[in-house]
């Protein structure tokens, strides 16, 4: 098979044309405050799902969807190879920047339009090219996050996926038919995989460093917490009688902020989210609070201690709330560094770009940890201007974002050549 080709524009340099169609991008779902609006599978991401592959075809790939929404564009060079896969999530939160995400699949369809135009002619590399957008990253409307990479990687059954449903019952099959994007199989066959992204944190920015060489993820344990209390008038109802499951609800987020001080040094992140007030009447004392608890930290023990002050706390909120508290464990995952050649892999190619570059943990959650645990992985991310993410105040500045995407053009060249074959 011949070697893909895909046109340039005359006069329009590599980073000219990254910036003119990332910005273009931003400019699907965009919100009153500059951010964007993109839940999975709704209209705006349906619209920036267009963008994609009308932008793959463009610059000769060709697309395809897998069984729960998952995104791909494909350049194949030698039949029957597996894939190097790249990219990210085009999904946002309710009220997001313009960056977490569709900065790393942007950065993706431009480093395979360039690895595919300097490729030379009758050169074909060990394995073929796939950029990927990775169905319902962010988790905001159907959970858990990262559903779409957890389904390929066989963490998370297709079935139980589809049959989950957002707030209004609407469920993942239902809401990908909509959008036109329910499609089959499992995807291309995976023979490593590069994603880079925003750091969503302050440490390059404060170091003045442009890549960020990502060597572990934090460890992380994410629960489902539902209040149990008994429904009373809010105004006759005496108060020594009350079963208010709002305030349970109220003295576990406090819980979770004291826990994190507890530990000197910020080691311990923790957050309370998406509650849910049943029947959430000006005049009705709740009978029911369902919330959401998660604890981060770099130190496993710091977790194990953290959880054992979370059931501590959970009882005496019980007892001088009066309310019962459910707590399922959704999800977790300890500290699991991504492979050591990767992480060199990266750094040999920041330093042949002479591009600033240190190791670095990543706080957030991200598809790549998925992957990780499959192929090689290299993840990289460039700077968060203030650390600002999950905002519409999100930004990263233009030189950075181009720095990425030279950055991953590399990585990806050397994956496509098979450098990190049989690596651990």
């Amino acid at each position: 098979m011949s070697t893909p080709t895909i046109g340039t524009n005359t006069g329009v340099t590599a980073a000219e044309a990254f910036l003119r169609d990332f910005r273009s991008l931003s400019a699907i779902g965009e919100t009153p405050g500059h951010g964007v609006d993109r839940q999975a599978a709704t209209t705006a991401d349906a619209q920036a799902r267009t963008w994609f592959t009308s932008l793959a075809a463009q610059y000769g790939f060709r697309t395809e969807t897998d069984q729960v929404g998952n995104l791909f564009a494909l350049l194949e060079w030698t039949p029957g190879a597996p894939y190097v896969l790249v990219g990210s999530h085009l999904d946002s939160q309710p009220t997001a920047g313009k960056y977490d995400g569709a900065y790393g699949v942007a950065a993706a369809l431009h480093a395979g339009r360039r690895l595919a135009e300097s490729t030379p002619a009758g050169e074909t590399p060990k394995y073929n090219l796939a950029v990927v957008d990775w169905f319902n990253e962010e988790g905001c409307r159907f959970a858990p996050s990262m559903m779409g990479s957890s389904v390929y990687t066989g963490k998370l059954p297709a079935e139980t996926a589809l049959t989950v449903t957002d707030v209004h019952g609407v469920t993942v099959r239902q809401a990908l038919s909509a959008i036109g994007q329910l499609g089959t199989g499992g995807g291309p066959r995976a023979a490593a995989y590069a994603e880079i992204h925003i750091e969503q944190g302050r440490s390059l920015e404060n170091s003045g460093t442009t890549i960020g060489l990502v060597h572990s993820c934090w460890a992380a344990v994410k629960y489902t917490a539902t209040v149990h209390g008994e429904q009373a008038h809010t105004g006759s109802a005496i108060i020594a009688d009350r079963k208010d499951a709002l305030l349970g609800a109220s003295r576990l987020v406090v819980l979770l902020r004291e826990i994190a001080d507890h530990f000197a040094g910020a080691v311990l992140h923790t957050s309370v989210g998406q509650l849910t007030v049943y029947p959430n009447s000006p005049v009705v004392v709740p009978s029911k609070v369902e919330l959401v608890m998660d604890m981060r930290t770099a130190d496993e023990e710091v977790l194990a201690s953290a959880k054992a002050l979370l059931r501590a706390g959970i009882a005496r909120i019980e007892a001088e709330a009066k309310v019962s508290v459910e707590v399922e464990e959704s999800h977790a995952w300890g500290i699991n560094p991504y492979q050591p050649a990767g992480v060199e892999l990266a750094r040999e190619c920041a330093e042949k770009l002479e591009l600033s570059n240190t190791p670095v943990f990543t706080l957030a959650g991200h598809d790549s940890i998925n992957m990780k645990d499959i192929v090689p992985t290299v993840m990289l991310f460039v700077p968060s201007v203030d650390g600002i993410s999950h905002n519409e105040r999100e930004f990263t500045h233009d030189d950075d974002a181009c720095a990425g995407v030279d950055m991953l053009t590399e990585v990806v060249a050397r994956l496509c050549r098979g450098d990190l074959d049989g690596a651990q």
